[in-house]
């Protein structure tokens, strides 16, 4: 009996000496804390437009519309950022209404889901095109919108005066911001039918909304702003009109699309202006525009200030044939593909009948965004 209380006393203290010597095997790191001051990251996408050649590459066998193999690739990259931008550059009220593409737009509820699956939480949907349909079109693509999960705020189309008065604020790690969208514009083709549709921009419009963000406590406020030249990498005195504007309100971050094309980033006093990020995903035929990028912008939450900005070069690939692109036989654009930039290839480009190169563009891009932005790869 002595000699097993001995060797249970052994074990025993062997035992404890196991459970406190250090292990060497499989060390699992300590989770990085996540405090109310880390910084705030956005991203931001020009604009998505669904042309016809991208609702044909989108149609499913089953009559459905599924647009996120389009792009799904930039998924994991939108996922990233608390705040993801984007503007919804055409109307989306379903097939009930017609599917078309230009001049007079009308897209699936789909394109709604897969801008939301990509990862856009936070869109632009008031421009030029907001009265190529009826009221009726309009209110559809708000309710489509409203439908999403995990949105932040969707601005800039509505369904009555009342919601075009709302400024929407809401919390990113414990800040308060304000996102507010117009557009300067409508087309000759589709003007106004009402005045509440859509955000048109004024100066009295774009005040009173600004007081009211920072009276529910706004500490950053990011304005969207549909304006600019078509196809002009040229910012336009209107341009600079408003957006000095603005920034005498105290808004922290302009937002701009329109041009189809990437215009400069500036900064009027403290407000940052990113005049035009161009095209997202869309099927136009200039290579400036499918050839465009990601604006990524932090935001200290102790400052509310923007502390690093940089630009993510990507490519809006499609196909066809020379003859083809020489007759502008549009419905012929096929196999349409989101890429990085880094990822394209010279065979890619090729194959859409774009006289240029991946150099050639990066070149250009980081001519137009100016030397304070640096591209990331």
């Amino acid at each position: 009996m002595k000699k097993l209380g001995v060797l249970a006393i052994v074990l025993v203290g062997a035992f404890a000496c196991w459970l406190l010597w250090p292990q060497t095997s499989s060390p699992q790191p300590s989770p990085k804390p996540k405090t109310a001051n880390s910084d705030i990251t956005l991203l931001a996408a020009g604009d998505f437009i669904a042309h016809d050649s991208i609702n044909m590459a989108a149609k499913q066998p089953s009559g459905s519309y599924d647009y996120l193999p389009l792009m799904d690739t930039f998924t994991p990259i939108f996922r990233q950022y608390d705040i993801r931008f984007c503007s919804d550059g055409v109307l989306n009220g379903g097939t009930q209404f017609g599917v078309s593409g230009y001049p007079k737009f009308n897209s699936p509820t789909e394109f709604v889901d897969g801008m939301t699956k990509v990862g856009c939480n936070l869109v632009a949907n008031g421009t030029n095109h907001s009265f190529d349909r009826d009221q009726s079109v309009i209110n559809a693509t708000a309710d489509a919108w409203a439908r999403q999960p995990n949105m932040l705020a969707a601005v800039g189309l509505n369904k009555n005066k009342q919601d075009q008065q709302k400024v929407h604020v809401f919390m990113v790690k414990n800040t308060k911001v304000a996102f507010l969208a117009y557009t300067t514009y409508l087309n000759q083709d589709a003007p106004a039918q009402n005045d509440y549709g859509v955000n048109v921009f004024s100066e009295d419009f774009a005040k009173s909304q600004i007081a009211e963000a920072k009276k529910q406590g706004a500490q950053i406020i990011i304005v969207s702003m549909r304006w600019g030249t078509e196809f002009s990498s040229q910012v336009n005195e209107l341009q600079r009109k408003d957006a000095s504007f603005l920034a005498a309100q105290g808004v922290s971050l302009i937002l701009g699309h329109g041009p189809h094309v990437v215009q400069p980033v500036e900064k009027i006093a403290d407000t940052t202006v990113w005049y035009s990020l161009g095209n997202f995903l869309n099927t136009q035929l200039q290579p400036e525009t499918v050839f465009g990028g990601l604006a990524q912008i932090t935001f200290n939450t102790k400052t509310h200030k923007i502390t690093k900005q940089s630009f993510l070069p990507v490519y809006a690939h499609y196909e066809w044939t020379a003859d083809q692109a020489a007759k502008e036989d549009l419905l012929a654009r096929k196999n349409v593909k989101m890429y990085l930039l880094k990822d394209t290839t010279q065979a890619l480009i090729d194959k859409q009948q774009l006289k240029t190169s991946v150099d050639a563009q990066r070149q250009r891009l980081q001519t137009i965004v100016g030397p304070n932005v640096p591209l990331s790869n």
